[in-house]
C-alpha cells in the first residue's frame, strides 16, 4: 500500500509541474491505471456473474430437467447481458487511454 501511495504521490508531483507535456504524460499514465483496473474490476464481476449463472442453470435442470432448454435459453440471455456490461468497461476503458477529454 505504501509503494501505490509514493506511486500515487509522485505522480502527482509531475502532474503539477509547470511542463506542459510532463502533465500530459502524468495523465496518459494515470489513465492507463484507471483503464487497466476497470478492466481487471469488470472482468472480475463478469466471471463472478457468469459462474453464478451458470450454477443456478445447472442446479435448476438438476431440480426440474423438463425445463432444461427454457433455462438454458434465459442463461444465454442472461450471459450475454453480462458480457456486455464487460464490454461497456472496455470501451470506457479505451476512451480514456485514446479519446482522453483530459489532455490538452
Amino acid at each position: 500500500m505504501k509503494k501505490v501511495l509514493f506511486l500515487m504521490l509522485a505522480l502527482a508531483t509531475a502532474a503539477l509541474a509547470n511542463d506542459g507535456e510532463v502533465a500530459n504524460q502524468t495523465i496518459k499514465a494515470y489513465s492507463l491505471i484507471a483503464a487497466g483496473i476497470a478492466i481487471g474490476f469488470a472482468a472480475l464481476g463478469g466471471a463472478i456473474g457468469m459462474g453464478s449463472t451458470a450454477a443456478a442453470t445447472i442446479a435448476g435442470t438438476a431440480r426440474n430437467p423438463g425445463l432444461g432448454a427454457k433455462l438454458m435459453t434465459t442463461m444465454f440471455i442472461a450471459l450475454a447481458m453480462i458480457e456486455a456490461q464487460v464490454i461497456y468497461a472496455l470501451v470506457i476503458a479505451l476512451i480514456a487511454l485514446y479519446a482522453n477529454p483530459y489532455l490538452g
